[in-house]
């Protein structure tokens, strides 16, 4: 018993060095988790933005006479669908912070197909770095998300 309380008197301060010897790794380590997981949200609801506007696109495209007419106006209206989630929405709260109409392009693919894509400049939730605490180079956050569809036209 008296060894004990010996070696244990000898210990004092150890767990206080060894978390700050741990804190920067973990804090770092968690930092990253959230920033991926933020990219990857950004990326899955950019990708849905663009699905939903080339359904549109692809439904609304052809005319009567069976030819595939990507008017201004459909284009127009499709840029809005995938930036602000409604056709008709001329501003308001984009789908993902800071995408804007130039971000998006509709295209004629050609054999009445129709491309519907994204090029969204990502900033992460801490800016445009990743610090890496002293433990190596800081990680730039600084890149570009694509989402693109190819759809037929109906």
């Amino acid at each position: 018993m008296r060894q004990t309380l010996k070696s244990f008197k000898h210990q004092r301060g150890l767990a206080l060095v060894e978390t700050a010897i741990v804190l920067p790794f973990l804090i770092f380590v968690m930092l990253a988790a959230s920033e991926f997981t933020n990219a990857f949200v950004q990326h899955t609801t950019l990708t849905k933005a663009v699905r939903d506007g080339a359904r549109y696109v692809a439904e609304e495209a052809i005319d009567g006479t069976l030819t595939l007419n990507l008017s201004a106006n459909l284009i127009d209206e499709t840029k809005r669908l995938v930036v602000y989630g409604d056709r008709d929405q001329n501003g308001g709260t984009p789908v993902v912070y800071g995408l804007n109409i130039n971000d998006v392009s509709v295209i004629d693919a050609g054999g009445d197909n129709i491309e519907v894509r994204v090029d969204y400049a990502y900033t992460g939730i801490l800016g445009s770095v990743l610090p890496s605490f002293g433990y190596g180079a800081d990680l730039p956050l600084l890149f570009n998300l694509r989402a693109s569809v190819t759809m037929r036209a109906l």
